[in-house]
């Protein structure tokens, strides 16, 4: 009797916990998505059903702009209808419409169904689109070269209005400007002959580079994603291309590429200090 009353009481808390769950919800991400303001940028959001029934009901997104304290609506639309099997976790992705903006700015995707309960939320970091244009601070009234088979960077250099020569033109030996960008190749067919003496030779003659050299398919060796060359007073920036992969629509690789060409330019060693504000 004892055990049978036991068996009761488990299967009404099972019930209840069931109906407590939520038919649908979203398994957020701890890093942000990262786009460009003032155009569509794809949002890719994870579902996961945890109850009992399938779920089919038509989804609605919101855009709010967040500032530091308050969140300002700038956007609601019908997205589209949603199955989700009970027990599954499905990933979707949306086109969705930014803002341009002016610096880095946080916006909220809020995902609801029809009936306005929200399932969750999505965070997203929005970047201005002139973020190669931080190259020119760097040079100054210098020349930068650019070596770039698969024309991945030139174009969005001239769209910031960053002037460069392009090395395809000119040996690299015969460069003489304080910085050149080789790469990104994805390749090793791709690299030009020697390149590893031939940056070291650009190195001593004054120029500071930046490799972004393609992956190593290796495994038998760990090699870190960049690392410094000295030769003579100058460095080499050896970097994994992946670190700049898909430029044109990703601002962290962007980023990475002015922040690669500052440490080319000015190295500065990291310290243990440095850890503290990360």
């Amino acid at each position: 009797m004892k055990f049978l009353v036991t068996l009761i009481l488990a299967a009404v808390a099972g019930a209840m916990t069931g109906m407590a769950q939520a038919p649908l919800q979203i398994v957020t991400d701890d890093n942000p998505a990262s786009v460009f303001g003032g155009a569509t940028a794809q949002i890719r959001v994870t579902f996961a059903n945890a109850s009992g029934q399938d779920f089919d009901n038509l989804i609605r997104i919101r855009i709010f702009q967040a500032a530091s304290a308050t969140v300002v609506p700038v956007g609601d639309m019908t997205w589209k209808q949603l199955h989700v099997l009970s027990g599954q976790t499905v990933l979707e992705s949306a086109r969705l419409e930014f803002p341009a903006v002016k610096a880095k700015t946080k916006f909220l995707v809020r995902w609801l169904e029809n009936t306005n309960r929200v399932i969750g939320t999505t965070e997203v970091e929005v970047y201005p689109t002139n973020l190669l244009a931080g190259q020119k601070p760097l040079l100054g009234e210098a020349t930068m070269g650019v070596l770039d088979p698969n024309n991945e960077l030139k174009p969005l250099l001239r769209q910031n209005g960053v002037k460069f020569v392009d090395l395809e033109q000119t040996a690299l030996e015969d460069f003489s400007g304080s910085l050149a960008i080789l790469g990104p190749f994805h390749s090793k067919s791709q690299l030009p002959e020697n390149a590893a003496s031939r940056c070291k030779m650009m190195a001593t003659h004054g120029t500071a580079v930046l490799w972004l050299r393609p992956p190593d398919a290796s495994r038998d060796r760990l090699l870190p994603s960049y690392l410094f060359v000295t030769a003579s007073t100058n460095s080499i920036v050896v970097a994994d291309a992946k670190l700049v992969e898909n430029l044109q629509e990703n601002p962290e690789s962007q980023l990475r590429l002015v922040e690669l060409c500052r440490q080319a330019l000015h190295l500065e060693p990291a310290t243990l200090n440095d850890l503290n504000n990360q």
